[in-house]
């Protein structure tokens, strides 16, 4: 018997920008965390009350996929620092992350970013005076047909998902962050949403 190949395994998620999704598909209450230009890791250090951790899954130099590279408006054969990691709340896996950092980005004092280990790359970007952020954009992923890391276990769940450019000292690097099923702050609205704009 033969073996079918997971080709589907392989397949991107559909980004795109959340202007042009109309507003009903996005459910309301992963809209706030969406679509929330502030740090998430800051966001998730509150919801957690300080019970935040960063597990690396792998950070391995390699190609970017095809859309990564054009977000980044790089060519898709430049190599990247290609960074996988979970953000744990309360013990509870809440996002996978997956940050593309081309190499051609990480000179100068952008260098050190080549060896986060378990520090937030979000903390950092944050905390630099120069970083500016890209448009963001969303995505649907449906697990079956996305390639996430067999780490993450196996669920059937849509999960929603954002990322966007980062722009330090003008250098680009690509951060997307897709929810968990177990991400349990969807479940309740901030009290103060009108400093998340």
């Amino acid at each position: 018997m033969t073996k079918l190949k997971p080709i589907a395994r392989h397949r991107e998620a559909h980004w795109q920008s959340y202007r042009r999704l109309p507003a009903y598909i996005v459910p309301a209450r992963w809209r706030h965390w969406l679509l929330d230009r502030g740090s998430l890791t800051q966001r998730l250090l509150a919801a957690s009350a300080g019970q935040f951790r960063v597990r690396v899954l792998s950070q391995t130099i390699a190609k970017p996929r095809r859309t990564e590279a054009q977000a980044l408006g790089i060519p898709s054969q430049h190599l990247a620092v290609v960074r996988e990691v979970v953000l744990y709340g309360n013990d509870q896996p809440w996002v996978y992350a997956r940050s593309i950092l081309p190499l051609s980005s990480l000179t100068g004092r952008l260098a050190r970013l080549r060896k986060l280990d378990e520090r937030p790359l979000g903390a950092i970007l944050f905390a630099d005076p120069s970083m500016r952020r890209g448009k963001l954009e969303l995505a649907r992923v449906l697990p079956a047909r996305v390639a996430l890391p067999p780490q993450l276990g196996i669920f059937d769940t849509p999960l929603w998902g954002r990322r966007s450019v980062f722009y330090i000292a003008d250098k680009p690097l690509l951060v997307s962050e897709i929810f968990l099923p177990t991400f349990s702050p969807a479940n309740t609205v901030p009290n103060d949403l009108s400093g998340h704009h």
